[in-house]
């Protein structure tokens, strides 16, 4: 909580608003035009489920919901549910085996057809049908059965006590999908769907009404929206692509777009911006972490297709602890977050940095340690070779591929790590890929971060509301991204540890908010301080612009930024 406080405080001496709020501003569905949103990682699927990525995720809730979400403060509240199940409420048994929805009466698709029960079990049969490659399949975890006991009532019943029973159907990353859409599309036929992909019929504000992968995005309000006279614009432009300098000018200077997501941008440049006064910057905290995802697989491109980057091939020096410790303890983080962050952004160790229950005091990474880092490695049996680099006996070279998306800031992070890993012997060759297709999730390409053809890859991410449980549970050993599953799967590194995925079961069965908390710090550990498979670089706060014509934002660090999007309006001028 003191970290948050104070990051907070730092935040406002840079003049970044927290957030905005709607003023009660009423009419007819429609009333005021055209919203333009700029992501500039561009979206390449409507599909949540197909993409790991955020941009796909948020521009998905648009359009398709959950039964509930996380508020801007962290809180769940109802969507599409009536209200939220509770033990008080007899919504969760008495054993914690079970959690009944009760679904709002009268919702219907865009296409006019009743939203049911059945809808809320088919997304579950899709994401867990064999084959698929679900995304989201952490969401899922330990679900034994989704039932409908009428048409307005679905049970999930666990496969045991599930203290913490709000992740399947809750938060942008699990969304209800249309049964009678995807019907022919579960398994490996997933991908193939692209009219369904595209273009998914929704319950949200707005519907596609054209889609162009990694660019633009048009949609228009839905006429079957459940709450009258919302949402206030009529159609939406969403465009993707470019990089967070130019979409921050669109908003703060040029005033061509009215928001802009992510601006991953130099304390300088952001203040500069702000100096055009056609726009307000906000800042949020919640989990996000910038952080190094080590792979513990071998990326050569000279194995053959279906084997590289999988677990039949150990990575050749990765595997080894005291190398992916070197590599972490070599890092100056806090110059990272100087040259690229400033107040947005915090030194970190931990994958998980909120909420302070759940926060590990893991503080060793905030010290950069050269000696100690070589002494780690001359210990693992790598000394420096005729040009520097270090080598084993075995002829095994220290030399890294360390890829991310393109974005100026990361690539000064980048540099500034390739720097820090030359003092101590590592060839270090840097690659950035296209926001689009790194985070993309097309099966078919080389490129994503869940295929991950290198040694070392950075971005963040988070999870949504404020229990870390289905988050840690992604690095289970099935997870893993691999040929068979359509290279989809949250477990980036490939880590399998039968220890671990113990961990992951007590953990759902752990219902003493001490002990879960104990448990959450002890897995966050076993990732990062124990092992260094997640070196974690800087707490990153959500950074935001709206124009100063647009009403209604609540920028959320806790779900989706759209999350309220039927709420937003035009503000006279």
């Amino acid at each position: 909580m003191k970290l948050k406080t104070a990051l907070m405080g730092a935040v406002a001496c840079l003049g970044l608003a927290p957030m905005a709020y709607a003023d009660g501003h009423e009419g007819e569905r429609g009333r005021d035009g055209n919203v333009n949103i700029i992501y500039w990682q561009a979206v390449s699927t409507m599909n949540p489920y197909l993409s790991g990525g955020t941009k796909e995720i948020e521009a998905a809730s648009l359009v398709i919901e959950p039964l509930a979400r996380y508020d801007a403060g962290g809180t769940l509240v109802p969507f599409l549910a009536a209200d939220i199940p509770t033990v008080a409420n007899g919504g969760v048994s008495e054993d914690l085996t079970s959690i009944t929805w009760q679904l709002k009466p009268d919702l219907l698709w865009s296409d006019g057809t009743a939203f049911t029960a059945a809808d809320v079990i088919f997304t579950w049969e899709y994401c867990t049908a064999e084959g698929g490659g679900c995304a989201q399949a952490a969401k899922f975890e330990g679900v034994q059965s989704v039932e409908a006991l009428d048409d307005l009532t679905v049970k999930i019943t666990f496969e045991g006590p599930k203290p913490y029973p709000y992740n399947a159907f809750v938060g942008g990353q699990s969304p209800i999908i249309q049964a009678a859409q995807f019907a022919d599309c579960l398994g490996a036929r997933a991908p193939e769907c692209t009219d369904a992909n595209f273009g998914p019929i929704g319950t949200g504000p707005f519907t596609v009404t054209n889609f162009l992968t990694n660019d633009v995005i048009s949609l228009a309000a839905n006429e079957n929206y459940r709450e009258p006279g919302k949402p206030a614009f009529a159609t939406v432009n969403f465009k993707g692509g470019g990089d967070a300098a130019s979409a921050g000018r669109s908003v703060l200077e040029t005033g061509e777009f009215d928001y802009a997501w992510n601006l991953q941008l130099a304390p300088d440049v952001i203040s500069a911006m702000m100096a055009g006064g056609q726009g307000e910057v906000m800042s949020a905290f919640g989990t996000n972490i910038e952080r190094l995802e080590m792979n513990l697989t071998d990326p050569s491109p000279s194995l053959p297709e279906g084997e590289r980057a999988t677990a039949m091939h150990p990575h050749p020096f990765l595997t080894d602890g005291r190398v992916r410790k070197a590599l972490s303890l070599a890092i100056d983080r806090q110059i990272l977050v100087d040259v690229g962050y400033g107040p947005a952004g915090q030194p970190n160790c931990n994958l998980v940095p909120a909420p302070a229950l759940y926060a590990s005091d893991n503080t060793e990474c905030l010290t950069q340690n050269i000696p100690g880092a070589i002494a780690l490695l001359e210990e693992a049996g790598f000394m420096p070779g005729p040009d520097g680099v270090r080598v084993n006996e075995d002829g095994v070279r220290l030399s890294v591929l360390f890829q991310t998306s393109t974005n100026a800031v990361r690539q000064d992070v980048q540099a500034l790590i390739k720097a820090d890993w030359e003092q101590i012997g590592v060839e270090t060759e840097l690659r950035n890929i296209d926001a689009g297709v790194f985070f993309g999730g097309d099966p078919g390409s080389p490129d994503t971060f869940q295929r991950f053809y290198a040694d070392v890859e950075m971005y963040t991410n988070n999870f949504e509301g404020n229990d870390p449980q289905a988050y840690l549970a992604m690095y289970k050993c099935d997870n893993a991204p691999r040929p068979e599953s359509q290279w989809q799967g949250e477990n980036i590194n490939r880590v399998c540890d039968a220890g671990y995925d113990a961990m992951i079961a007590e953990y759902a069965a752990t219902s003493d908010p001490e002990a879960r908390a104990a448990l959450a710090i002890k897995m966050n550990d076993f990732l990062t301080k124990d092992n260094h498979i997640i070196v974690p670089l800087i707490y990153r706060g959500r950074v935001s612009a709206r124009s100063n014509t647009l009403g209604g934002v609540q920028l959320n660090a806790w779900d989706s930024e759209l999350w309220n999007i039927a709420d937003w309006y035009r503000i006279s001028e």
